[in-house]
């Protein structure tokens, strides 16, 4: 699969779009939020809480709910308008609150498909026409067993594309009419608790003393050119502002499409093995110098960056040709997967997530609520 057709799914599969610097939602329905109705407002805050933690929306954006109607899909769910607003331009998206409370899913735009025939091979070709999957890509459909709601049965779709491949999840409806590319959450679920239970903090690369009262985690792939503005803002604002208070974590999180990240990955974590000092200056020397690196000259590249922070180049080429720090990467991609990262990069600030550089004001908030919260 292609840088280009990569990110383009990839947008598609994690339900927010980072436009202009801040998050916004990319689905129209204004016409339902005049229709009537409401939900109490314990749960309108809950399922608000959920979202912002969940998608990790920064402090910087009002979210609010509209008006609700009963959902044509789903008889025990509630349609209702999620509002978002970034200060510039508010955007509505529809989502599905459970009658009872319970679950949500948040409709992705062109995700609602109605089927006739409910075969799998129905169910791909719908999927790539409406979610626009190019046409050299494989798109399949099944594993469908129970759902957190009887409405829905929970399957996968995956798209391939030569050596790489991504899934997706799916909700078939109990009647087979309808297809949700999405999936439900559970809104009993603490995403901050369950965050600090799952990070692990051992053994990991890092910056800062390790008992700084905020530890921030990143998930981050070396060949995005936002994860290198991130470590860029991190190492250049975000440390030197608030110094001994403040620890990052660094995982290891390669997208399947990108070519040379995983080579870049192993590098980084044979460094951390052979020096932990070493660590740091070598992933920043691969962010600063993202677009002179390609598949071809990676191996090379980073050796001569590894003995740039003070490493003996053949132990190092040992390690990334033997891929033996493989273990660290998988390690970090499952526990990202447990969380449920789905693009780069995800950051969780003592539990709480953010995702990208939505604005630097929104790193600084949280933070100095965190450090508020500690006093």
């Amino acid at each position: 699969m292609n840088e280009k057709h990569g990110r383009e799914w990839s947008l598609a599969a994690v339900l927010i779009l980072v436009l202009g610097g801040v998050v916004t939602w990319a689905s129209m329905r204004g016409e339902r939020a005049a229709q009537g109705g409401g939900l109490s407002d314990a749960t309108r805050e809950k399922v608000l809480a959920y979202i912002r933690q969940r998608f990790g929306v920064p402090p910087t954006v009002k979210l609010s709910l509209g008006a609700q109607h009963s959902s044509a899909v789903a008889p025990s769910f509630d349609e209702v308008a999620l509002i978002v607003d970034d200060g510039k331009k508010p955007a509505m998206q529809s989502v599905l609150v459970s009658k009872d409370g319970r679950y949500l899913i948040v409709l992705r735009q062109n995700g609602t498909i109605e089927l006739h025939q409910k075969s799998p091979a129905e169910m791909a070709q719908r999927i790539q026409e409406a979610m626009k999957v190019p046409v050299n890509l494989k798109v399949s459909v099944g594993g469908f067993k129970h759902s957190l709601s009887p409405d829905f049965e929970a399957g996968t779709v995956s798209v391939e594309g030569g050596p790489s491949k991504q899934e997706l999840p799916v909700l078939l409806t109990r009647d087979g009419k309808y297809l949700l590319v999405d999936e439900i959450y559970s809104l009993g679920v603490d995403l901050r608790e369950q965050a600090l239970r799952t990070i692990s903090l051992r053994d990991e690369p890092s910056q800062g003393p390790a008992d700084a009262p905020v530890t921030i985690v990143e998930y981050a792939d070396l060949e995005c050119p936002t994860c290198a503005r991130v470590h860029e803002f991190l190492e250049t604002q975000l440390l030197p502002r608030y110094g001994y208070k403040v620890r990052i974590i660094f995982k290891e999180y390669p997208l399947p499409f990108h070519d040379w990240s995983m080579t870049a990955a192993i590098a980084c974590q044979c460094a951390y093995q052979i020096n932990p000092a070493s660590f740091v200056p070598l992933r920043t020397a691969i962010f600063r110098n993202q677009q002179l690196i390609n598949i071809t000259n990676v191996r090379d590249t980073v050796l001569s960056y590894g003995e740039q922070a003070g490493l003996d180049r053949v132990k190092l080429a040992g390690c990334v040709d033997s891929k033996a720090s493989l273990p660290r990467i998988q390690r970090d991609q499952a526990e990202a997967k447990r969380l449920g990262v789905n693009q780069t990069p995800t950051l969780y600030i003592n539990g709480r997530m953010i995702i990208g550089l939505p604005s630097e004001d929104a790193y600084f908030q949280m933070i100095d609520e965190i450090l508020r919260e500690g006093k």
